[in-house]
């Protein structure tokens, strides 16, 4: 059996769709990512947040794929993701197990492409044998954009619409697991809440996984399961999300909460708190 077939050690598919072991990532002097562990089942919602540089990004950009690890494994459905296999077909499947949604929809979508030439596009370099017309009308209607947007260009859809494409496009491949990126932080409050929906109804419709990588803990608080906190790099705390923010144990997760804006909200002293951290 292949390298990159090997049963995962940590959990089959019943248990977990994703896998991380031991992640380790330095650049230069810097430990961007140290021992990151976690686990995802079928179906489930976890949050990563932190602030700027806690290495929530670029576990993501590991897990994806877009970033290599030093040490540390990442199994999907089972199967490794660590060893590079060679060849085309390799690179296809290990694209359709985990697809990555970013803050900003235009950067990852051709501008010059409609919504219906930029779904068919990638149903046919992983699908070629399926019915398209089909499929397109199928995740058009899932992320609730219906055909009118079908021949639409991404500058003629607002920041919502832009980012339902982008989902629909990720959902395309039929992924195990889907990173969310801060994936709503650039869209209006009511914006937010109907994409946050969206993912929601989708979730229960299927067994997808969700990674969402966010500094917004009211996000997390709305959409995850289960929660882990990053600092320079590391885990400081970890749990299911209605309990970790109902009691954090880990000063820089109170940190956090703290700082969520509300009446007698104080920031001087909010940063003096963290600065003594």
């Amino acid at each position: 059996m292949p390298e990159n077939d090997e049963k995962s050690p940590y959990g089959d598919n019943a248990e977990h769709v994703l896998v991380v072991k031991g992640l380790r990532r330095t650049f230069g002097a810097v430990r961007a990512v140290d021992d990151v562990s976690f686990t995802l089942p079928p179906g489930g919602s976890l949050g990563i947040v932190g602030e700027s540089g806690s290495g929530k990004t670029t576990t993501a950009r590991i897990v994806v794929g877009l970033e290599r690890a030093d040490e540390g494994e990442v199994h999907v459905r089972g199967r490794s993701r660590t060893a590079r296999g060679r060849g085309r077909a390799h690179r296809l499947a290990r694209a359709r197990e985990v697809q990555m949604v970013f803050q900003d929809p235009l950067l990852s979508l051709d501008p010059r492409t409609g919504v219906e030439a930029a779904l068919r596009e990638t149903l046919r370099l992983h699908f070629p044998d399926r019915d398209h017309g089909l499929r397109i009308r199928e995740l058009l209607d899932q992320v609730g954009l219906g055909t009118r947007a079908a021949d639409a260009l991404p500058r003629q859809l607002s920041g919502g619409q832009r980012q339902r494409v982008a989902i629909a496009r990720a959902l395309a491949v039929e992924p195990a697991v889907l990173v969310l990126d801060e994936a709503v932080a650039a869209l209006d409050v009511s914006v937010q809440a109907q994409i946050l929906n969206l993912l929601a109804d989708i979730r229960e419709q299927t067994s997808i996984g969700y990674l969402f990588i966010t500094h917004d803990l009211g996000v997390v608080r709305c959409v995850t399961d289960d929660v882990i906190v990053m600092r320079h790099g590391a885990v400081v705390e970890a749990g299911p999300t209605a309990e970790v923010f109902a009691g954090p144990r880990h000063p820089y997760t109170r940190l956090l909460l703290e700082s969520v804006p509300r009446p007698g909200w104080d920031p001087e002293r909010i940063a003096v708190a963290r600065r003594a951290l």
